[in-house]
């Protein structure tokens, strides 16, 4: 008998539903927050990492790394973010191949401005639908589900350098 590697019925099911509810969640967010608040939830992202950071700043590249966006999407996004006077593009101090994205006090006053309305929604749609039990249980889930990717990223990173230093080519 041969081993099953591909997920059951139920399984998909299930993956499905955790899917299409995180993406339905995800959705209802966005769009409470750009009504209320007039920041998307790329804003969003952004100004909590600038408003969490030294001096309210960061190099663009350690930015990106930070909320997982490719850096030439972070660098549209922070274009139309500076036109509306969010951020502010500066030379970097202490190296000047770089630009660090500095928190505009507009970016500020706006992230502290949509954060309270935000974090109702969340409580609202997220962990009022759950028990204590229940919410206790999504993050562990979250917790093993974040362990498996780094897992995945680390293997995938030894096997491209095993590759790399055999001169093998697949």
């Amino acid at each position: 008998m041969t081993k099953r590697t591909l997920p059951t019925t139920d399984e998909l099911r299930i993956w499905r539903d955790f899917i299409e509810t995180a993406d339905a969640l995800r959705a209802e967010l966005a769009s409470r927050l750009q009504s209320e608040t007039s920041l998307s939830p790329g804003d969003y992202v952004v100004l909590l990492a600038l408003s969490e950071a030294p001096d309210r700043r960061m190099r663009s590249s350690e930015l990106a790394a930070g909320i997982g966006w490719e850096r030439s999407r972070l660098s549209h996004h922070l274009g139309r973010m500076e036109k509306r006077g969010l951020i502010r593009r500066e030379e970097c101090a202490s190296d000047n191949r770089g630009a660090e994205i500095v928190l505009a006090e507009a970016g500020a006053t706006a992230f502290h401005g949509a954060t309270v309305p935000h974090l109702r929604a969340v409580r609202e749609l997220f962990v009022a639908a759950l028990t204590p039990e229940q919410l206790a249980a999504a993050g562990e889930l979250a917790a093993a589900l974040r362990h498996r990717l780094e897992v995945v990223a680390e293997l995938g990173e030894q096997f491209e350098g095993e590759e790399r230093g055999t001169g093998r080519v697949h």
